[in-house]
């Protein structure tokens, strides 16, 4: 029996474009999901670099 194939996903370096665009984002309070669709990102990705900069992402309770 064949193991199945699965997708080794690329790595991207974050641009300072992104970085700034991610910035925006926050202070805008731009929903995960919808930041996520735009920079072509995982929400996790999106999570973990905004917890590096020390920003805040999305709505707050």
């Amino acid at each position: 029996m064949k193991a199945a194939k699965t997708k080794k996903r690329q790595r991207r370096e974050w641009s300072a474009t992104d970085v700034r665009d991610l910035k925006r984002h926050s202070k805008a309070k731009t929903p995960v999901t919808k930041i996520s669709k735009e920079m072509k990102r995982t929400i996790g990705a999106l999570r973990q670099k905004a917890l590096a900069l020390g920003i805040g992402l999305g709505h707050q309770r």
